[in-house]
């Protein structure tokens, strides 16, 4: 018996053997001691009822697979109440690791990817500043076409050399 199957809380008053135990058998024990339909759990969590079916069958090929099937089980756990650690244990032993992969970094160092490095960054500084300057230059040309063609009143030019642009 794996040290994650030992942590996870008798589901059921069967006597079911640990080699049997899945984590999709185990969340499906769970939610039915609860009294709980798939409609109802797959409305709180967001997950649709045939993913949460497909999970509890454990129909692995119709699942995604790798860190969103983690995520998918974690959440169903989380919400039902049960120890997650010991449900992901159960999941990686039947489907293999659904752990993030390292990623080799820039310096050669490895790191777990984060979520943080998948979010698109804001455009690079030196376009903000080009941006910034065409702005200025077209503001500059249209009110020196506004005060050329005498839409600006004089009151408003208030430096003689705004006053010597006009015709």
């Amino acid at each position: 018996m794996s040290e994650s199957q030992r942590d996870l809380p008798e589901l059921s008053g069967q006597a079911e053997s640990a080699d049997l135990l899945s984590a999709g058998t185990a969340l499906r024990q769970l939610r039915e001691a609860k009294g709980l339909g798939l409609s109802e759990v797959s409305a709180r969590i967001k997950y649709s009822a045939v993913q949460l079916g497909y999970l509890e069958a454990g129909d692995w090929a119709r699942l995604p697979s790798g860190v969103p099937l983690r995520g998918l089980v974690r959440n169903y756990a989380r919400f039902l109440g049960a120890d997650t650690d010991a449900v992901l244990g159960l999941l990686d032993d039947e489907v293999g690791s659904t752990r993030p992969h390292p990623v080799v970094g820039q310096q050669g160092t490895r790191r777990v990817l984060q979520q943080a490095d998948i979010v698109p960054r804001g455009e690079p500084a030196h376009r903000t500043w080009a941006w910034l300057f065409l702005l200025l230059i077209l503001l500059v040309v249209v009110g020196w076409y506004a005060i050329n063609r005498g839409w600006v009143p004089d009151q408003w030019l208030i430096f003689d050399w705004l006053k010597a642009l006009r015709p």
